[in-house]
């Protein structure tokens, strides 16, 4: 009885600890055996020990997403914040190794000197000069404010440029260590500048068949381990699918090539073509731009441009779409234009500078004004353009916009111009301001047509949809049935594509795009080389099939084979090689191996060609370093194995310094920070777990 009083007493710790337990069974069965272990649960990574916690990861990337809108997918923005993180961290700890803090008076005197923030009207005084307190008080205020927007934005933006004032002062400390001696110039100077004469021997690894030499998969391991840094890769998968396009067939274009006919007695006798194509579900709206010939479907252009206005054209394909079109009107115009402008902008108007404060009634008095003034006497256009045209760029010349096409201008200004004669002015209001044009010149005079054009999307049908929905499950079923996919693909004469090496985090699946789907059901914890899925895209089905599994550490000997095997053989080609190397001079070579003796001159460090066998830097700087009439021979070059012996060394002249050299050496190590900071990140111990989630289990 007391051990069941005692298993009562406790009942509820139990339950809950058998709760939790089993939650996380439902959420990844493989966490049941370490639920006791669960310290990581919550980290998305590790950089040099400090951990990175999913609330720190999770708050930076929102923040980004606000900022960076919808034009960055998932996967992007997991990267770049990810990044951002791992660049930060690194260069605290840099810092603080050094015992060097950036600290709240560094970024605050940053926010007070910045040209945003001083020249704002919010922070200044009455008499227009910069008050610190007026920041301080709109910060506070802020801070209270129960919409915390404005005060995380604030914050956000200190935040970053703390970042940029770590990042920037551990920059320069590098920088300022990064200096350079003379004698570094001084070799530099003679490295660059000797020139050397030689004459070789050279007999390439190609000279021996691939047949004599043999390379087994034990000596590529046992390659790859003496060379591990080479090879070290993070875990991928490599899958092949077979795509299945929703493609519209011959009958479905017909059936809608037929639909859209059945419209054109009905289209030509309307007049409201707008409402037309609004209340028949036409796939595009009203264009009411001009259409030169060269603009105009092909198959349908001659007909247009011979027609008169109201006739109809059609059915013709063009661009995906069985179209039938409406002409509504016919003029002359010319194919190009030349004006000039004076802008006057308003507040409100697009790109207006922040000093602009004329209301748009204002902005049209002023525009007018202009006008009478340029009318009366054309020649004081280009100084007033100058003077108060807000298009600095045009303004500098006088207002001249030279020429342009029809399609270039904003609607209003291009209308204007080319609907108008040569020599016109006007005023034009577009959402930039006002404009004070003036029609300089026009050529290539022509006709012009404005078409209505009602349109059906080529799609396919329903019963089209349905077949090929058939053909993917079918094949899937047939995998299922026998695991052989690559032999049903091939039976069915489906294609099959290969996404070879795609990352735990990767989005984009060769030959289909954006597909995280995919990439995530590929990394699943149950999907094992050999499975396959049948997914269904916009306008297509997939069945992907996991052909190899790579985990994190070195690559496989046989994913290796074709990195490894051409060095492997060259190393075996230059044993047999050397082998009829034994003569004491360079003739002696030669003959032995069926080649002749060559020359080569003028060769330097700095550009290490040898004329006939390519680069070859260990050779040439076997030559830099060698005796005059000394024959070397053994020497393994990137394409064969060398003798030779040098005929002359020309040193260049001695300089009475080497200031110049010097300077350039010390500046271009001042200019590889990206390439120190990627060194001290490579030596970095980062920990990257972002992929429990964002992939299933």
């Amino acid at each position: 009885m007391a051990i069941l009083s005692k298993i009562r007493e406790r009942s509820m710790f139990l339950i809950i600890i058998i709760g939790l337990a089993l939650f996380a069974f439902v959420l990844d069965p493989s966490t049941l055996g370490d639920f006791f272990n669960s310290s990581k649960v919550n980290e998305v990574g590790e950089i040099n020990g400090e951990t990175i916690t999913r609330q720190e990861y999770s708050t930076e990337l929102e923040a980004y997403r606000q900022n960076a809108g919808s034009n960055v997918s998932e996967m992007q923005a997991s990267k770049t914040v990810w990044d951002n993180i791992v660049r930060k961290k690194i260069y605290q700890n840099q810092l603080a190794e050094a015992g060097i803090t950036v600290g709240e008076t560094d970024v605050w005197n940053e926010v007070i000197n910045s040209s945003s923030v001083k020249d704002s009207p919010q922070f200044q005084n009455e008499a227009g000069l910069f008050d610190e307190s007026k920041l301080k008080q709109y910060l506070a205020d802020a801070k209270e404010d129960d919409n915390q927007q404005m005060w995380t934005a604030w914050s956000n933006y200190m935040n970053q440029i703390k970042e940029i004032q770590e990042k920037t002062t551990f920059n320069n400390l590098v920088k300022a260590g990064l200096g350079a001696s003379l004698k570094e110039g001084e070799f530099q100077y003679f490295e660059e500048n000797t020139l050397l004469n030689a004459s070789y021997v050279f007999v390439p690894y190609t000279s021996i068949a691939d047949s004599l030499v043999t390379v087994s998969q034990a000596e590529i391991t046992s390659y790859i381990k003496k060379n591990e840094n080479d090879f070290k890769v993070d875990e991928s998968r490599d899958i092949s699918y077979v795509k299945f396009n929703i493609d519209a067939t011959t009958a479905d274009e017909n059936a809608i090539k037929s639909e859209v006919a059945s419209f054109i007695q009905d289209f030509k006798a309307t007049t409201n073509n707008a409402e037309f194509l609004s209340e028949n579900n036409s796939d595009t709206n009203i264009n009411e731009n001009f259409k030169y010939e060269n603009q105009v479907n092909k198959t349908i252009a001659s007909a247009i441009f011979s027609g008169t206005k109201g006739d109809v054209f059609g059915p013709y394909k063009d661009n995906g779409f069985f179209k039938i079109s409406k002409i509504t009107a016919i003029t002359q115009m010319p194919d190009s234009a030349r004006a000039s402008h004076i802008l006057i902008p308003f507040v409100g108007s697009q790109r207006a500078a922040q000093d602009v404060t004329r209301t748009e009634a204002q902005a049209k008095i002023t525009a007018d004004s202009i006008l009478n003034v340029v009318k009366r006497n054309k020649s004081k256009f280009a100084a007033i353009a100058k003077e108060v045209s807000s298009d600095k760029g045009s303004g500098a010349k006088g207002g001249d916009l030279d020429w342009f096409s029809y399609n270039t201008m904003t609607p209003a200004f291009r209308d204007f111009v080319f609907e108008s004669k040569k020599g016109d002015m006007g005023v034009v209001k577009t959402p930039f301001g006002f404009h004070i044009i003036s029609v300089d010149n026009q050529k290539n005079t022509q006709n012009v047509v404005k078409l209505a054009t009602f349109s059906r999307k080529i799609v396919a049908s329903e019963a089209t949809e349905n077949a090929v929905f058939q053909k993917a499950e079918q094949f899937a079923l047939a995998i299922s049935k026998d695991q052989k996919y690559f032999d049903i693909a091939k039976e069915n004469n489906y294609v099959t594509k290969p996404a070879v090496g795609l990352k735990v985090l990767d989005e984009s699946v060769p030959g289909l795009g954006n597909q995280r789907q995919i990439v995530s059901w590929a990394f699943n914890n149950d999907t094992e080389t050999g499975d396959f899925k049948r997914f269904d895209l916009e306008g297509s089905h997939v069945v992907a099939f996991v052909t190899a599994k790579t985990e994190k550490g070195l690559l496989s000997a046989s994913k290796a084979t074709n990195r490894v095997k051409p060095i492997l053989l060259n190393e075996k080609k230059a044993e047999l090689i050397l082998e009829n190397f034994n003569g004491a001079t360079l003739a002696e070579i030669a003959k032995a191996n069926n080649v002749s003796v060559k020359n080569a001159t003028n060769l330097n460090l700095k550009s290490p060609t040898i004329s006939g066998a390519g680069s070859e830097p260990k050779v040439v700087g076997a030559m830099f370093n060698a005796e005059l009439d000394k024959v070397y021979k053994n020497i393994e070059g990137n394409k064969g194995v060398f003798a030779f012996t040098l005929t002359k060394k020309e040193v260049p002249a001695a300089l009475p310094n080497y200031d110049i050299a010097r300077k350039t050496i010390s500046e271009s190590r001042k200019g590889k920070t990206t390439a120190i900071f990627e060194a001290i990140k490579k030596a970095s111990e980062i920990e990257d777990y972002r992929a429990k989630m964002y992939v299933g289990n």
